[in-house]
């Protein structure tokens, strides 16, 4: 004959395994939750001909641009902090207002570039082209440049960048 106490003995190892269910739902419902989202790969238009091409106000952190041409594109207030621009052919293209910081700009041709109130802080330039590029409000700073480079630019140099309030020519160095 069964104890009256039998079923209260099963209540417990019941309670212990509904809770353990309850739990793996719960974990298992809310962990894809708490993982971050995955990141994005930057990227790669490297070696292309993007003439013309419209990236206004674009978030093009990290991206790849290596030996593109980039004439008369619209890269206007685009962020490309990190970006690589290595040998990039950027001839009147516009970068007004655009985010450059530690980008690599090095071997690219920047003729009659608009880089007005461009942030360039910590870009790579060394060996870089600057022919007729509008620099007014631009921010140089720890850009490493060319001493032919320097000149051209501090030739053009004039304005405050309205985001680091720094004047172009102190950026440069220029005396």
């Amino acid at each position: 004959m069964a104890s009256p106490l039998s079923p209260l003995l099963y209540l417990p190892r019941f309670l212990a395994r509904f809770l353990a269910l309850l739990l793996a739902l719960l974990l298992g419902g809310l962990l894809p939750l708490a993982r971050p989202a995955p990141v994005a790969a930057a990227m790669d238009y490297a070696k292309q001909v993007l003439i013309g091409a419209d990236f206004h106000g674009a978030d093009l952190r990290g991206v790849t641009f290596n030996l593109t041409n980039l004439r008369d594109a619209d890269l206007s207030g685009a962020d490309l902090r990190g970006a690589s621009l290595f040998g990039a052919k950027l001839q009147d293209a516009d970068l007004s207002g655009s985010d450059l910081r530690d980008a690599t700009l090095d071997s690219a041709v920047f003729e009659g570039t608009d880089l007005r109130n461009a942030r360039l802080d910590d870009a790579f330039a060394f060996n870089t082209k600057f022919r007729g590029v509008r620099i007014d409000g631009a921010d140089f700073t720890n850009v490493p440049l060319r001493g032919d480079a320097l000149t051209t630019l501090c030739a053009a140099a004039s304005g405050t960048n309205p985001v680091s309030g720094r004047l172009t020519r102190d950026t440069l160095n220029c005396s």
